[in-house]
C-alpha cells in the first residue's frame, strides 16, 4: 500500500515541548509492557478455535458499536450488520464506512481504527470510496496467513491477561480449551455477569431462574435455592480461572433486606405479581449479597453503572440488543451504595470497583469513596468516555482526591479484539501527558511519575483486580 500518511510517534501528547519531552521519557517506559485486560466482551471462541477472521468488515464493522452507530447516525439503516452475509454484503458495508471515513474524524473510533490500520495492516491512506475496494483486498489477503490468527495477534498484542464476559450458566468450555493448551500462552479468564438472574425487572427473569437453579443441579425453585445457586455457579468460575463478577446497573442502587422479606420478593416476582418498587428493592438487595458472596469467594465485584440499555425499541426489536443505542444517564453512587458499604464496605476481601458515564460522579462521589473504603476502587473512564480527552477530565477529576493507586488501571471493555493494543496505548500516552503536566508543574518528581507510569499498567490493575 502507498504510505500517504504514517501515525505521529508522539500523538496525544502536549504541543509544549517541555512537557512533550516528559511526556516522551514516561510513555517509552510502559509502551512495550504486556497488557492487562481485566474486563471485556471478546468471545473467547474466537480463540479456542483459532479460525481466520472473515473480512474486514467483520474486524472494523459489525462487533463495533462506536463505529456503526455513527454511520446510522448519518441516516444509513442497521441492516448493513450482516454478520453471516456474503462476502460481497460484507464488501458493501465496508465500502459503506469507507466513503463515510470523514464522519469518524476527532472520534476515539477513528483513532483507534487509525492506529489499527497503520500498526496492523499498513494502510497509510485515508480510505475513502476510491480506495475502498483496494484496501478490503489488501486486508482479506492479510487475514488468510498464519500471522493474522487469533492466537499469532494474541501474541503479537503481548496479551497476559484477557476477561471475557459470561452467562452464569455457561459451560466455559472454551476456556477449559485454552487452560488446557500447552501451545496456547496467556490468560483468558471468564468473568461472573448474572444481571439477568438478579433483577427481576429482566426480560425472562423466572425462565433465568429456573435455568440457574437447574444448572447448579438443585430441584427446587426456591428464595434459598436461588442463592444456593448463584454460590455454587460462582465457584464453578472461580475453579476455572475467573477473578471478577461484572453488574451493568442502571442505577447503583442498594438494599439490606432481611431473608425473609427477600424471599416474599422472589416468590412475588414468580408469581407476576411483585411492584415495581418492590422489583427495585430486590434488585438493590442481591447487589448487597453479591458483596457478601465476594467476601466470601474473592471475586472482585465491578459496578457499571448508568446506561439505559436498548434506548430505541424499533431498534432492539429489529435488530436485538448491543446495536449501538445504549444511552447514559445520571447516577447518584453515595446514597445507594451506602446499605452495601455499611454492611460489606470494610471488609478486607471486597474489591468493589466503581465505574460510571456520569463524569460528574468521578470527583463528587467515587474518589472520595475510594478515598476512605479500603474496598472501593476507581473505575477507569468506560464506554462513551475511553477517550483521549475523556481521560484528562478522568485523572483530573479524580488524582488529587485520591491519587493513582486506588484506581482500576485502563479498562478496554471491548468485542473487537484488535482495538486491544491501540486502545491500551492510547491510555498509556494519555497517563504519560497527566503525569507530564504534574512533572513540569513541581507537583511530583520525575521519579515518582516514572513508577507510577509503570504501575498504571502492572500493579495497579494487579491490586484492584487480585491479579
Amino acid at each position: 500500500m502507498k504510505a500517504l500518511q504514517i501515525l505521529d510517534e508522539n500523538r496525544l501528547f502536549p504541543a509544549e515541548p517541555a512537557l512533550r519531552e516528559v511526556a516522551a521519557e514516561l510513555y517509552d517506559l510502559a509502551k512495550d509492557l504486556p497488557i492487562t485486560s481485566p474486563h471485556g466482551h471478546v468471545n473467547p471462541e474466537v480463540l479456542a478455535r483459532n479460525e481466520p477472521f472473515a473480512n474486514p468488515a467483520e474486524l472494523f464493522i459489525y462487533y463495533d458499536h462506536y463505529v456503526f452507530k455513527l454511520l446510522h447516525a448519518s441516516g444509513y439503516s442497521l441492516d448493513f450488520i450482516n454478520r453471516n452475509g456474503t462476502d460481497e454484503q460484507a464488501r458493501a458495508a465496508w465500502r459503506l464506512l469507507c466513503q463515510n471515513w470523514h464522519l469518524l474524524a476527532g472520534t476515539s473510533s477513528g483513532y483507534w481504527l487509525n492506529h489499527e490500520l497503520a500498526s496492523l495492516f499498513e494502510v497509510y491512506q485515508t480510505p475513502s470510496e476510491a480506495n475502498a475496494d483496494e484496501l478490503y483486498d489488501h486486508i482479506s489477503a492479510l487475514l488468510a496467513t498464519p500471522e493474522f490468527l487469533p492466537r499469532a495477534l494474541f501474541q503479537q498484542f503481548n496479551i497476559a491477561v484477557l476477561a471475557t464476559t459470561d452467562d452464569p450458566i455457561d459451560d466455559l468450555k472454551f476456556h477449559k480449551q485454552l487452560a488446557d493448551d500447552p501451545t496456547f500462552v496467556g490468560r483468558v479468564a471468564p468473568t461472573f455477569r448474572p444481571d439477568a438472574y438478579l433483577d427481576p425487572r429482566a426480560i425472562h427473569w423466572k425462565q433465568n431462574v429456573g435455568k440457574l437453579i437447574e444448572s447448579a443441579g438443585l430441584a427446587e425453585v426456591s428464595y434459598k435455592a436461588f442463592i444456593q445457586a448463584l454460590t455454587i455457579r460462582r465457584s464453578y468460575f472461580v475453579a476455572n480461572g475467573g477473578f471478577s463478577v461484572d453488574h451493568g446497573v442502571l442505577e447503583p442502587y442498594t438494599a439490606d433486606l432481611s431473608d425473609d422479606l427477600a424471599g416474599q420478593y422472589f416468590e412475588s416476582a414468580l408469581a407476576g405479581t411483585i411492584s415495581a418498587e418492590e422489583a427495585r428493592e430486590f434488585a438493590g438487595h442481591m447487589l448487597t449479597v453479591s458483596a457478601g458472596m465476594s467476601c466470601q469467594d474473592g471475586l472482585v465485584m465491578t459496578l457499571h453503572a448508568g446506561v439505559v440499555r436498548n434506548h430505541s425499541t424499533a431498534t432492539f426489536e429489529s435488530f436485538g440488543p448491543d446495536s449501538g443505542h445504549d444511552i447514559p444517564v445520571t447516577c447518584e453512587f453515595t446514597n445507594n451504595l451506602r446499605p452495601l458499604l455499611q454492611k460489606y464496605g470494610l471488609n478486607p476481601n471486597l474489591h468493589l470497583i466503581l465505574f460510571s458515564l456520569d463524569e460528574t460522579n468521578w470527583s463528587r462521589e467515587i474518589a472520595p469513596l475510594a478515598g476512605f473504603y479500603p474496598s472501593v476502587f476507581i473505575g477507569a473512564p468506560w464506554w462513551f468516555l475511553d477517550a483521549p480527552d475523556s481521560f484528562q477530565r478522568f485523572r483530573s477529576a479524580t488524582v488529587e482526591t485520591a491519587g493513582y493507586y486506588r484506581g482500576s488501571g485502563f479498562i478496554d471493555d471491548t468485542r473487537a479484539f484488535l482495538s486491544i493494543p491501540a486502545r491500551h496505548d492510547m491510555a498509556r500516552r494519555s497517563d504519560a501527558s497527566f503525569l507530564a503536566r504534574l512533572v513540569v508543574e513541581g507537583r511530583v518528581t520525575l521519579e515518582q511519575a516514572r513508577k507510577i507510569m509503570v504501575d498504571t499498567v502492572i500493579s495497579i490493575p494487579a491490586k484492584a483486580f487480585k491479579l
